[in-house]
C-alpha cells in the first residue's frame, strides 16, 4: 500500500473507533446507541468507498496521461531515427555514386 493510502486508512479506522467509543459512552438508550453506531458505520463505509473510487479514478487518469506521453515520445524517437536513417542512406548513395565516377575515371 502507498503511504497516502495507509494514512487515509489509519484516519478512517481512527475516526470509526473514536466515534464508536464516543457513542458507547454517551448517555443514551441501547437501541438509540446501536442505531447511531449502525448509521455511523454506514456513513463511514460510504466515505471510504467514495475515497477509494476517487483514488482509483486518479490512478486511471495518471496512467492514461503517462501512456499518452510515452507513446508520443516513442513516436518522436522513431521519427527522428527514421529521418537519420534516410539521411545516412542518402549520404551513402552519394558517396557510392562519387566512388563509381572515380572508378570510371581510373579505368579510362
Amino acid at each position: 500500500m502507498s503511504k497516502t493510502a495507509n494514512v487515509v486508512l489509519g484516519l478512517a479506522v481512527g475516526t470509526a473507533i473514536g466515534v464508536g467509543l464516543g457513542i458507547l459512552f454517551a448517555p443514551d438508550e441501547g437501541k438509540n446507541t446501536r442505531q447511531k453506531i449502525k448509521d455511523t458505520l454506514r456513513d463511514k463505509s460510504q466515505d471510504l468507498k467514495d475515497q477509494l473510487d476517487n483514488l482509483t479514478e486518479n490512478v486511471r487518469e495518471k496512467s492514461l496521461e503517462l501512456k499518452g506521453s510515452l507513446e508520443e515520445k516513442v513516436d518522436r524517437l522513431f521519427s527522428k531515427s527514421s529521418n537519420k536513417a534516410e539521411d545516412v542512406i542518402s549520404l551513402l548513395e552519394k558517396k557510392l555514386a562519387s566512388l563509381k565516377e572515380e572508378a570510371a575515371k581510373i579505368k579510362k
